[in-house]
């Protein structure tokens, strides 16, 4: 009798697991197709970025054209002091499951504190619209730039409208930080998608992201292809392309990219960069930028080998603030309220997507909404650092918050 109790529990156990596995095979492992398509042969989807580490004189700018690789190179003019010049562009062609197309970047060095650039793509004999973008000084120290979450819009989305409209409100920012799925799928169509969304932003500003989940083709093991690197090409000369990580130096702030989505043993190379990096760190503002909350609105143990990874070295090194994504709310909480102690750093989970998810005001959170979509402004100003998160549909303020630097004291408005 207790063997046949035994074997029906094991059967019942088994047929539920393969039920659920079932009910989840899309999730894990299916990837949409990819539409065949043919690149433009006039130069597209031109991004301006960050270069290297030196946030304060460098900048890359990508953009694709056709489908082998031509003579190309980057217009610029300086309108402050009238010169011009070209900066050639290296070339490469990618392939993906259903088409391919030629990817170009030109990387901008020993630009000019305070002076305004305007500039063009050159792609064998066909050119791109000017665009401009003005270089900080260091004479101002003060800083503002524009985070958003999640954006993966759908196809015809608004998340163009949504993003002009917050920049419009808050002209002072000076450059765009994504927390990874910014694109909703790694196909051509969603990739003409997604620079629809940064139309007049992109090219502007620099644009600051990291990796997301639906960055990666899924399977077994995950991948992500090179055109994320060839697009967001600050990633190309980081770690040999092993891991997306990146960080810039912007007046008295320094940002950390790392990407959250890799096994146990990238992560682990992650951390020993990450540690490397604060270590050598002489900032005076702190931020991290990762797509996986280290502390979700889900539950303890969400995200707990990114957890165990990062978070004691974000908060013995002095980070004052992480940017995340992935849980598709806004959500705030902080060293003060998870471990009783008054001091940084503040966490943030924040989305600005069309989907929105099924979760609830989560323990040892301060600040939690949903069903909207959302952006924060983070600011300097002397000895504080400002963070406001708005509804990106209203613009109503959703949590605004500051930090005073010397008395490591959180201040919540």
């Amino acid at each position: 009798m207790r063997r046949r109790i035994g074997i029906g529990a094991t059967v019942l156990v088994v047929g539920a697991l393969v039920v659920w596995c079932v009910s989840r095979w899309d999730a894990w492992f299916h990837n949409p197709e990819e539409e065949p398509y043919e690149a433009s042969e006039m130069p597209a989807r031109v991004l301006l970025t960050f270069g290297d580490e030196d946030g304060m004189t460098s900048r890359n700018v990508s953009w694709i054209c056709g489908s082998e690789v031509r003579e190309a190179s980057v217009e610029l003019m300086d309108m402050t002091d009238s010169t011009a010049l070209h900066v050639d562009a290296v070339g490469e062609v990618f392939e993906s499951r259903s088409g391919k197309a030629a990817y170009y970047v030109a990387r901008l060095r020993a630009l000019k504190a305070g002076h305004t650039y305007r500039y063009r793509v050159w792609t064998g004999d066909q050119i791109s619209d000017w665009y401009a973008f003005h270089m900080p000084t260091e004479e101002n120290q003060e800083t503002s730039f524009l985070f958003m979450g999640d954006i993966q819009d759908s196809i015809g989305g608004i998340a163009n409208q949504l993003l002009r409209e917050a920049i419009r409100r808050n002209p002072e920012v000076e450059f765009f930080v994504q927390g990874g799925d910014l694109t909703e799928r790694p196909t051509d169509a969603y990739w003409a998608e997604t620079f629809e969304t940064l139309d007049s932003v992109g090219q502007a500003m620099p644009v600051l992201t990291v990796t997301g989940n639906h960055d990666y083709l899924k399977n077994v093991i995950c991948t992500l292809e090179r055109r994320f690197s060839l697009i967001h090409s600050y990633f190309l000369d980081s770690m040999e392309g092993v891991n997306q990580v990146f960080t810039v130096r912007y007046k008295n702030m320094q940002l950390f990219c790392l990407d959250s989505n890799r096994e146990f043993f990238y992560l682990w190379t992650q951390r020993e960069w990450l540690e490397e990096k604060l270590e050598e760190s002489s900032a005076k503002w702190k931020v991290v930028v990762l797509h996986h909350p280290l502390h979700s609105t889900k539950g303890k143990t969400n995200n707990l080998i990114q957890r165990w990874m990062f978070d004691d070295l974000i908060q013995l090194y002095g980070v004052d603030l992480v940017l995340q994504g992935h849980e598709h709310v806004y959500g705030r909480t902080s060293a003060q309220t998870l471990n009783s102690q008054r001091s940084t750093p503040i966490y943030t989970v924040s989305h600005c997507s069309p989907k929105n998810y099924k979760t609830e005001f989560p323990d040892g959170y301060d600040k939690f909404e949903k069903r909207s979509r959302y952006y924060q402004t983070v600011s300097t100003h002397g000895d504080t650092l400002f963070v406001i998160a708005k509804d990106a549909n209203t613009q109503r303020t959703v949590d605004s918050l500051y930090i005073e630097k010397n008395a490591r004291i959180i201040i919540h408005e």
